[in-house]
């Protein structure tokens, strides 16, 4: 067995957490190793998750746009369809550039790459099976970083053969546009998936356990998303129990109960399970260094130091999030801690979450619910984007903007969105709260007109009864 010459930091896995962190490291000078078994870097999020979802979901929509106006007689052309195969190639291309340019960074920071599955024998030695040139090796290391993410789950007793029964890797790679599709589960991925096949012609249809789409969100954002997805012909249904799921004439029979205790049967050609996602956490060697964990999830600090000194944890292993941004930047503050550099913790209140379904949805803080449980005299402004002139512009008038607020103090509780292209808006309420800014202090700020942005200011004006152009 080859041994790799010792490290200040070695991270497994070069997902969003694993080669933020890998680079931060290199810039502050500190020997770093990122362990892959992967062929490609850039994890679940670049490879199969956030980056080539968003891809479908660009053309899906400049689809429906192109046939928007081919209805309103701006162009004139006959009957036109998707190429589906010319969609797909072009988000294999995005997600290549991307990891060609993950590749670019760790050469510009002087990171070693170990391609092999990282197993941890001990806290400073860590074996490679697998690696690039075939052989094994073992790579010593001051510090280790457990960056190895998560993957989908499907419910107990079903299992994705990824040809029928999907899980989102299998999602994106269809070769054709499937005339019929169920989806169980309304969180992020089963939305996005909703809104981009409901929009390339695919008859969609939705069941939630829960009481309510997109369960995270806001009581008032769920509804306007049932209300949009109904209107663009899916079929949705809440408090509905998945019973059974067989093979059938090249499709799948889904036997579901509804909130009305009814029994429904739906063949579709394929259903995706979009039940959510477990931490990649089994066959790491955390057994070899005592560290347990709770769910598959690893305990860890304010600066991401698990049980055992010199071993961190980072982004969907942790109890945390399971966002990219979060990993992110958990990676970033484990490093710091790492070279003494004082990093700042993470207020968790302040990370913004954003789904990309058609009408987007974004949101930080707290929900109004959850601002009530906790005790605050709420005052809340609403301002819908048919409102605003831009978003006439756009033909985007669907959703609005939600203020959540602590009337007594004026502080900004929360901030929730739904309507075209509010997750690029969003970071103005995540620095406005971070930065402990009032009710006023946001109203007192000119906003550019023409924009979208505009139904913020508005929606903090309407906290206090003083919204313009309503």
């Amino acid at each position: 067995m080859k041994e790799q010459a010792p490290f200040d930091v070695a991270i497994i896995g070069s997902g969003p957490g694993g080669y933020v962190a890998a680079i931060r490291a290199g810039q502050l000078g500190l020997k770093t190793a990122i362990i892959e078994k992967d062929t490609r870097l850039g994890g679940t999020c670049l490879l199969r998750g956030c980056i080539p979802t968003k891809a479908l979901l660009r053309d899906a929509h400049l689809f429906q746009e192109v046939k928007k106006s081919v209805q309103q007689g701006l162009f004139k052309t006959g009957e036109f369809e998707a190429d589906f195969s010319k969609i797909q190639d072009r988000k294999n291309d995005v997600v290549d550039k991307n990891s060609k340019g993950v590749e670019f960074l760790m050469r510009k920071n002087k990171v070693t790459v170990i391609k092999g599955y990282g197993t941890i024998i001990n806290p400073t030695k860590i074996a490679v099976k697998g690696s690039g040139d075939g052989a094994s090796m073992e790579v010593d290391t001051k510090n280790i970083i457990i960056a190895t993410g998560s993957e989908a789950k499907s419910l107990p007793g079903y299992s994705f053969d990824e040809n029928y029964v999907l899980s989102n890797v299998g999602a994106l790679d269809l070769n054709q546009i499937p005339k019929s599709m169920l989806i169980v589960g309304s969180g992020a991925v089963g939305v996005e998936f909703a809104s981009i096949y409901n929009s390339l012609g695919t008859k969609v249809t939705i069941i939630e356990v829960l009481p309510s789409l997109v369960p995270l969100e806001d009581e008032e954002i769920s509804k306007e998303l049932r209300r949009v997805f109904t209107r663009k012909g899916m079929d949705v249904y809440t408090k509905a129990k998945l019973e059974s799921a067989k093979p059938k004439d090249g499709g799948v029979e889904v036997t579901f109960r509804t909130d009305k205790d009814e029994v429904k049967i739906v063949n579709v050609e394929k259903l995706l399970m979009a039940t959510g996602r477990g931490p990649n956490t089994a066959k790491i060697g955390l057994e070899n260094v005592g560290i347990t964990t709770d769910r598959g999830f690893i305990k860890v600090n304010e600066y991401y130091e698990t049980g055992v000194r010199g071993i961190y944890a980072i982004g969907d292993v942790t109890p945390s999030p399971l966002l990219a941004h979060v990993a992110m930047q958990e990676g970033i503050v484990a490093v710091e801690r790492i070279a003494d550099h004082h990093p700042v913790p993470i207020n968790y209140r302040q990370v913004p979450g954003c789904t990309y379904c058609e009408p987007q949805i974004a949101s930080v803080g707290l929900t109004e619910a959850k601002a009530v449980e906790a005790g605050y005299k709420v005052k809340v402004g609403k301002f819908p984007f048919i409102a605003i002139g831009k978003a006439k512009i756009e033909e985007a008038t669907d959703g609005f903007v939600k203020v959540v607020a602590d009337e007594s103090l004026r502080e900004i509780l929360g901030v929730h969105m739904i309507g075209h292209t509010v997750t690029e808006i969003i970071p103005e309420a995540v620095t406005a709260m971070a930065l402990e800014s009032t009710v006023d202090d946001v109203v007192n700020m000119i906003h550019a007109h023409p924009t979208l942005a505009e139904g913020v200011h508005e929606a903090m004006e309407a906290v206090f009864g003083a919204a313009i152009h309503i």
